[in-house]
């Protein structure tokens, strides 16, 4: 699921892209109904995958790095390996990254994928708000993720899982992580706590009081902190790109 590992040992010793879920527990079916399943081929024309989630009922949010070819959003899952009836594959019809997403440093990204037609609002596909422009995460505010990353047994889940996860102090990311942008990224998983999110689930949504603040983005292997992207300072972004999409 979309691993960075070239570019990441580089630049952060043993690190990997965010997203598995560690320490955490199945929810229950459908009560994230805000989440997608990102599939696509990747530059080396392999199937991959990714988390996103629904901003509108024709556009769900992920990472930039999870930009590929042939890409479709599944939105009403909970068992993500078997056919449910709640479930829905829409194909993507323009996929727009961040102009300054940054493949080294890991900074902007973010990624915007217009379906080709609006989902049907139901009880398990709904869309999660974002952000204002102001709305700043405090340190030690208690958020969530959710996704269908690894276990802690290593392997793959076949249900939605979530874990509960501590926004941390920017200067506790700041000493471990050198391009660590307190601006643009949320640090987020306390380094004395096991729960923690890794490779597998890349662009899954940091959920803090129902409203979407942070995008998995990057982090040391199966130990927090872990470094998502802020949403919050994307809004205007976000806006601007959205009615571009919209004439589509």
């Amino acid at each position: 699921m979309v691993p960075l590992l070239f570019f990441l040992l580089a630049l952060f010793p043993f690190s990997t892209e965010a997203g598995e879920i560690i320490g955490g527990q199945e929810v229950i079916p459908h009560s994230r109904p805000y989440i997608a399943y990102v599939s696509f081929y990747n530059l080396k024309s392999v199937q991959d995958s990714c988390t996103g989630f629904l901003v509108r009922s024709d556009i769900v949010m992920t990472s930039a790095h999870c930009n590929g070819s042939k890409i479709n959003v599944t939105l009403g899952a909970h068992y993500i390996k078997r056919k449910e009836n709640t479930q829905v594959v829409i194909p993507v019809a323009k996929a727009i990254r961040h102009e300054n997403y940054n493949s080294k440093l890991l900074l902007n990204d973010i990624m915007l994928l217009k379906l080709k037609y609006k989902v049907k609002i139901t009880r398990a596909v709904n869309i999660i708000n974002l952000p204002s422009s102001h709305d700043w995460v405090r340190p030690w505010q208690v958020c969530s993720v959710a996704g269908w990353g690894l276990l802690a047994n290593g392997k793959y889940s076949d249900t939605l899982q979530e874990v509960d996860l501590q926004v941390q102090n920017a200067q506790i990311c700041k000493d471990i992580f050198s391009n660590f942008s307190n601006a643009k990224q949320l640090c987020v998983g306390d380094p004395e706590d096991k729960k923690v999110t890794s490779q597998g689930d890349a662009g899954a949504p940091l959920v803090c009081k129902n409203v979407a603040q942070g995008i998995v983005n990057y982090g040391h292997f199966a130990e927090p902190p872990a470094i998502f992207t802020r949403i919050s300072s994307y809004v205007p972004w976000i806006v601007g790109k959205i009615k571009l999409l919209e004439h589509l």
